[in-house]
């Protein structure tokens, strides 16, 4: 009953204790622990049965003992306190403020688990995003309401990119604006410092909410921190009717954060030790992005995770490509020969392009420049290994054709600067120009009307 406290815990087991529950408790509940001098520590229930709540602690367990600990359950579960005084403000991982200012003022609180969203009620996610950079506007549309993952690896330049993508996006042929939502976990302190001062000299951290939970805060805090962003997210989205563009870091450290709550609690281990409801606790996290019937507002992700040895086959990567719509796959080799940004043409793709681009949207020869990109970057990689093991100066003519449109492709497409804000018209354009490499014949995806029509024009800029 909240007012009271328990004396005494049955054990504990690192972040994890058990305690003899109460009548009322359930699952999820916020639970106080104080010891034997008083000092508090929050807690949240994570499992029950008929006579024991086992109680993950947000912090260290230093200084509980079996005896002199009391519990005392709130009977509710973890909130976060919302309102328009969220935006410009800097919270750690479990919403307290950490700016040096106060709470926001706001007698509205929100359980930070979500509430489930009516299939029925989604808005099928058509409108396109312009990011500036044409690698991704080009090839791998981003869409409002997408959850567009970057998979990346260590030393890859992802929050370069995340960054740059926060300072650009906007929405085409609308005044409408984003603000921003970022949640940070168990990234270090120079991360997080990027991000503010680029929030800052880019002038929009009055639009932006920033949730952290550095490497040195308790790794179990970084299961709260994703939850707590997003729930801030869903109300400036469906209750304040804004655009929402959520940025989550590192997705791979929330993932070790489970396995570490999995291994303490003895549970069968799945794939290289993850617990077998990974996939079913990124899907509570990632379908929390879209938007529904009944509010102009809506919720964008770009979750950002390092795959463990640059391995794409890896647990977290694998399940989040089937959660989400596509994903921006960074590659070590074109960032190692210096383009930026190394985004890797073939495995990268968005799932709900098809539906954001054409005309009306972007522009009519979008669709088709596109795949025809694709198609012959493709070749590209085919005529690259055959050179490898023949030699370039064996290969046919056409494909030395093909292997200057790769480079140029490169070195001018996919590469640009890190303030550069290409328009869409821009990128097409550029489009074309790689495309008038090959031969006309090559162009088998395209029309013969749209490519008199485009391709000299592209070549006139």
């Amino acid at each position: 009953m909240k007012g009271i406290e328990y004396t005494g815990l049955t054990s504990v087991d690192g972040p994890i204790v058990a305690v003899k529950r109460s009548e009322n408790s359930s699952y999820d509940e916020v639970v106080y622990v104080r010891d034997k001098n008083g000092e508090k520590k929050t807690g949240r229930i994570i499992d029950l049965n008929e006579k024991t709540a086992i109680v993950q602690i947000f912090g260290s367990t230093t200084g509980l003992d079996l005896e002199n600990t009391t519990v005392e359950f709130l009977e509710e579960p973890m909130e976060l306190r919302v309102g328009k005084g969220l935006l410009g403000r800097i919270f750690n991982g479990l919403g307290e403020p950490i700016d040096g200012y106060p709470q926001i003022i706001s007698d509205k609180k929100v359980n930070v688990n979500g509430n489930p969203i009516n299939p029925y009620a989604r808005v099928y996610p058509r409108d396109f995003i312009q990011t500036g950079i044409s690698s991704i506007d080009g090839m791998n549309t981003l869409i409002r309401g997408q959850k567009l993952p970057i998979f990346s690896g260590n030393g890859l330049p992802h929050n370069k990119l995340a960054a740059q993508i926060i300072r650009q996006a906007k929405i085409l042929n609308s005044n409408e604006e984003f603000v921003m939502v970022f949640a940070g976990m168990g990234i270090k302190y120079d991360v997080a410092q990027f991000f503010k001062h680029t929030f800052e000299e880019s002038g929009v951290l009055s639009k932006v909410v920033m949730f952290q939970s550095l490497a040195d805060a308790p790794s179990i805090e970084r299961i709260i921190t994703p939850r707590c962003a997003l729930t801030a997210a869903e109300y400036l989205a469906y209750e304040c009717n804004m655009h929402v563009l959520v940025v989550m870091t590192d997705m791979t450290n929330y993932c070790e954060a489970l396995r570490e709550i999995s291994t303490t609690r003895g549970e069968v281990p799945g794939r290289k030790g993850y617990p077998g409801y990974l996939y079913s606790n990124l899907a509570e996290l990632y379908e929390r992005a879209g938007k529904i019937q009944g509010s102009t507002g809506s919720i964008t992700q770009i979750p950002i995770l390092s795959m463990p040895n640059d391995d794409i086959s890896h647990p977290i990567p694998d399940l989040t490509g089937y959660i989400t719509e596509g994903q921006i796959v960074l590659d070590r080799e074109m960032s190692q020969k210096g383009m930026y940004p190394p985004v890797s043409g073939l495995p990268s793709l968005s799932r709900l392009m098809k539906d954001g681009i054409g005309e009306g949207m972007t522009r009519e020869d979008h669709a088709p420049v596109s795949s025809q990109l694709f198609a012959a970057y493709s070749k590209v990689k085919s005529i690259r290994n055959l050179a490898s093991i023949i030699g370039e100066e064996e290969l046919s003519e056409l494909d030395q054709c093909y292997l200057k449109f790769g480079n140029e492709l490169e070195a001018k497409f996919f590469t640009q600067g890190e303030y550069e804000d290409r328009s869409i018209d821009q990128t097409l354009d550029l489009g074309w120009k790689m495309l008038s490499i090959l031969p006309r014949e090559e162009l088998y995806r395209i029309k013969n009307e749209m490519i008199d029509k485009y391709l000299p024009k592209a070549l006139e800029n």
